[in-house]
């Protein structure tokens, strides 16, 4: 036990010092110069133990000095919050490059933390210099960094969906072991509930007000994030807060990330009311306030609710809460009645 750390401290100098000396080597090739200082440069960037050559014990895969294909391994370390985990890649250089040839890229980890690679991820990074979401090969220019980088995004992405749909798998168990142990304990709980009721009021669950029915959206599925757009008719501002309240009471849009974007429109009388709220998607409930004003569809409140899968989707986000308004507004018939850029006197707005 005394000699293990040693050994291993050992073993990684003498990949380092082997890799120097193969470097070393093909800088004296003047056609060799690029690959050897873009070895160092990966050392100074992953560490000098990250990259070490591929030796053929390794694999069935050649590895010796001699070897018209150079080939060596990089460990790449996640970025925080996954710090602790790294995956292994085979990095392998047909003799023709940078001149001509693409290096050639292979995943040598077969799991990332507790998931199994599947077929899909290995032969993405396969393809990482001939796909559109890989790098682009130029002639005489290195570029074994851009597609370890490359590869690392994608991993890292990988890892995260994979975790979302863990966390999802997981909420999901959650709530049949909830309604199951609910269901068991509901005849047993019945006369105990009911003793309780009478000694002790309780806040009644937020009720919709009367004659309000929403219209709901097909839900939108992008990198497992759900949009659902939902409309209803409405006839005074002060109708707003319950209906509100009583989507909040629901614990399915409750617990979304962002539950009820939000924008209205109520005309009382000559006087136009309006306001929306972002609910934590910042400027999310003003893009519905636009969507509103320019479609000129008054009396009626939208709400879209949405699930983050774990995976930031960018300005895309925003396209998919305008389509699951305009699709709640569509299902509901409020566009039928309305066409964009008609002429109406509805008087100043009112923002609250």
């Amino acid at each position: 036990m005394d000699y293990s750390p040693s050994s291993n401290h050992d073993d990684e100098s003498k990949y380092v010092e082997e890799l120097q000396e193969f470097a070393l080597k093909l800088s004296e090739n003047p056609d060799k110069e690029p690959v050897a200082s873009e070895i160092e440069v990966l050392q100074s960037i992953y560490g000098d133990t990250a990259i070490r050559l591929f030796r053929p014990s390794e694999s069935n895969g050649g590895g010796n000095l001699d070897s018209d294909t150079i080939r060596y391994q990089a460990t790449l370390s996640f970025p925080p919050p996954y710090e602790d985990l790294s995956i292994k890649v085979l990095v392998s250089l047909p003799p023709t490059y940078p001149t001509s040839s693409s290096p050639q890229l292979q995943l040598l980890s077969r799991y990332i933390g507790a998931f199994a690679i599947d077929p899909g991820l290995f032969g993405s990074v396969i393809r990482t210099y001939i796909s559109v979401n890989g790098v682009e090969f130029v002639e005489d220019q290195v570029c074994v960094f851009d597609g370890l980088q490359n590869i690392l995004e994608r991993c890292v992405a990988w890892y995260e969906d994979h975790l979302s749909s863990e966390k999802a798998g997981q909420l999901v168990r959650e709530e049949l072991k909830e309604a199951s142990s609910s269901s068991t304990t509901r005849a047993e709980s019945s006369k105990a509930e009911a003793a309780e009721q009478e000694n002790h009021t309780q806040e009644p669950a937020a009720e919709m007000p009367p004659g309000i029915m929403f219209h709901v959206a097909e839900p939108i599925h992008d990198r497992k994030s759900i949009f659902i757009g939902r409309a209803c008719r409405i006839s005074d501002p002060s109708e707003v807060p319950p209906i509100l309240a009583h989507l909040l009471s629901d614990k399915r849009i409750a617990r979304a990330a962002h539950p009820v974007i939000n924008a209205w429109r109520c005309q009382v009388g000559n006087l136009l009311h309006q306001d929306n709220d972002d609910d934590g998607e910042t400027a999310a409930g003003g893009r519905i306030a636009h969507l509103l004003q320019i479609l000129e569809v008054n009396n009626v409140l939208v709400v879209v609710t949405r699930y983050f899968g774990g995976i930031h989707l960018g300005p895309d986000r925003f396209k998919h809460i305008n389509q699951a308004a305009r699709n709640a507004l569509e299902i509901g018939g409020f566009l039928e009645d309305h066409e964009p850029h008609s002429k109406k006197n509805i008087g100043r707005g009112k923002k609250h």
